[in-house]
């Protein structure tokens, strides 16, 4: 197991329930993976918190505690992934300060190499959950810059805001929370889009939105049903991205991860944040955009995502194609039967119940595998030559 992130901890519950051995690797000095404050391998800044609400977030079972709001704080989160560990008795598997640094095939088997100089060690199989919201995706940009550049990864507190122009590149949720933190403390704040978004509030009718949403799921409504009943109600509750001078968006409902934010479109119209399109030069101290408008900025923000890396394992190892593993469900490599990927996926709402299904999923697999083979064999002929349809129908924007 690569990884005591979320994913990794709910994979190696999952394999010690059904009586599987398992050692799990983790190169920080406790669990948490990106909900490790301050450590290298975390992409949360000291104001985080959930955009998804706690019970669609939470493990499958073990419920996060009936005194923490609907939308915990980062620092909540690592309690209760800590918790987690504890409960399930997980500490036990994992050797911290210690990094993968290679992952091989080897026979029937993978050849595992680490950080601590220790030989290398075979394993019957390799479950890889190492995120994918670490290694920082930095865009391009004609002409040079000469104030400060860093990405949403590195940014942790408002105090390199105060007093300066800042401009956040990137209209996801962590930029538009970072607008919203700089719009409280720089002396000019910029966001620059490509396109238009839609936004969704963090409440609706006194529940969290993906709560209400999760409901027109259950009820089984028709994508465009939800589209219609879901924008309605955001229209009645914050207007359109239009009526703010934001742009229009460019894609429906869905097509893109939406925006949790009850705050942007708050400072938008008090004139504290104030919208951009695309950058077309850098100019020294200023920034010139795609409309021909000039502003002297002192801070730039890529809040620009993530690169899908693995740095321990050969792509061609992961079926690459397009810029990532080519996995069924995101999760079964169609030759190799005991390499996984764990908590790949990126949902509108929280992922890690999603991802203690998948590990169920690999345990139960793996169970029978040895001992009943047979029973294995429909699922490996689908990894091998059959694929979901994970989108149901929506047709996402192309986008990092």
């Amino acid at each position: 197991m690569i990884g005591a992130g979320p994913a990794g901890l709910t994979a190696a519950k999952n394999l010690k329930q059904r009586g599987i051995s398992v050692e799990c690797f983790e190169r920080e000095d406790d669990v948490g993976g990106n909900w490790y404050f301050g450590k290298p391998c975390s992409s949360v800044y000291q104001s985080t918190h959930l955009i998804s609400s706690k019970r669609l977030t939470e493990f499958t079972d073990f419920p996060m505690p009936d005194e923490y709001p609907p939308f915990p704080s980062h620092r909540q989160v690592l309690d209760y992934l800590r918790a987690y560990a504890r409960h399930f008795g997980l500490y036990d598997e994992i050797t911290f300060n210690t990094a993968v640094l290679r992952v091989e095939p080897a026979g029937d088997g993978w050849d595992v190499s680490f950080s601590d100089g220790q030989l290398p060690r075979r394993y019957r199989g390799v479950i890889i959950a190492n995120g994918h919201h670490w290694d920082p995706l930095m865009p391009e940009f004609a002409g040079n810059f000469d104030g400060q550049i860093i990405h949403a990864h590195d940014y942790k507190t408002p105090d390199m805001l105060r007093g300066r122009r800042v401009l956040v590149v990137g209209a996801g949720n962590s930029g538009c929370d970072i607008a919203v933190e700089a719009a409280q403390n720089a002396a000019a704040t910029f966001h620059s889009l490509r396109r238009g978004y839609h936004f969704l509030p963090k409440f609706l009718l006194g529940k969290p939105i993906d709560v209400c949403g999760e409901r027109l799921l259950r009820w089984r409504l028709p994508l465009w049903l939800r589209r219609l009943i879901t924008g309605r109600m955001v229209k009645l509750s914050l207007g359109t991205p239009q009526d703010y001078g934001l742009p229009a968006p460019d894609h429906k409902l869905f097509e893109t991860h939406p925006i949790i934010n009850s705050q942007m479109l708050y400072y938008v119209a008090h004139g504290k944040i104030r919208p951009k399109p695309d950058i077309a030069l850098l100019r020294g101290d200023r920034v010139r955009f795609v409309d021909g408008s000039e502003e002297p900025i002192d801070v730039l923000i890529y809040a620009t995502g993530f690169h899908i890396s693995f740095p321990f394992i050969e792509t061609r190892h992961l079926n690459w194609r397009d810029g990532r593993p080519d996995l069924l469900m995101n999760v079964f490599h169609p030759q190799h039967d005991r390499l996984f990927v764990v908590g790949l996926i990126q949902p509108d709402s929280g992922q890690w119940g999603l991802v203690d299904y998948q590990s169920e999923l690999i345990a139960r697999y793996l169970k029978i595998l040895d001992s009943q083979p047979h029973r294995a064999d429909e699922l490996r002929a689908r990894k091998h030559s059959w694929r979901f349809d994970l989108a149901h129908g929506i047709r996402y924007v192309k986008s990092s």
